[in-house]
């Protein structure tokens, strides 16, 4: 013997009311109202060093320091070549901006990507800034590209000492 669940026509017809009663609202959403986004893309229109880059965002430019990475401080070796480096990947190029915070400057704090690529994994793989521990502790993809980078050395892990930016900052605010 078969059973069914439905008893009756008015069965199936109380379930089926009951079922879209439901589904419909979330459709409706899904359809009609976006889901909020905290990322955006624009394009780079400025570069003003390795971490650092200006993008529009609705006919304004926007200060972007690039999360979880520290490239050379102006004065400091591979200074201009990190800017170059990241001038090459992003400038004039519609970038997709993934805020995290806000700075104590004002500036956003976010992942740049580009064509798919993570710009900040692709500076710190390049050799021409440091993973920044302090503020990303646990991000074993920085790690691992500032390690391979350091072995290989490749970019300012050439140089037989580099300094972190975070330590030059620190010696220049001593004198």
């Amino acid at each position: 013997m078969t059973t069914n669940k439905f008893n009756t026509l008015s069965d199936f017809s109380r379930q089926t009311r009951a079922a879209l009663l439901i589904i419909a609202p979330l459709l409706f959403l899904a359809l009609f109202v976006p889901l909020p986004s905290w990322a955006w893309e624009g394009q780079c229109v400025g570069v003003n060093d390795g971490d650092t880059i200006k993008v529009l965002k609705d006919g304004q430019e926007v200060k972007i320091r690039l999360a979880s990475i520290d490239c050379p401080e102006r004065g400091q070796p591979f200074s201009q070549r990190a800017k170059q480096f990241t001038s090459g990947l992003v400038f004039r190029k519609t970038v997709r901006v993934e805020p995290v915070t806000t700075d104590r400057y004002g500036r956003t704090v976010a992942w740049i990507y580009v064509d798919g690529a993570n710009v900040n994994h692709e500076i710190v793989k390049a050799g021409m800034g440091w993973w920044y521990r302090k503020y990303a502790p646990d991000d074993k993809i920085l790690e691992k590209l500032e390690e391979r980078a350091k072995q290989d050395r490749i970019g300012l892990w050439a140089d037989p000492n580099p300094i972190p930016p975070w330590e030059w900052r620190k010696e220049k605010k001593r004198k």
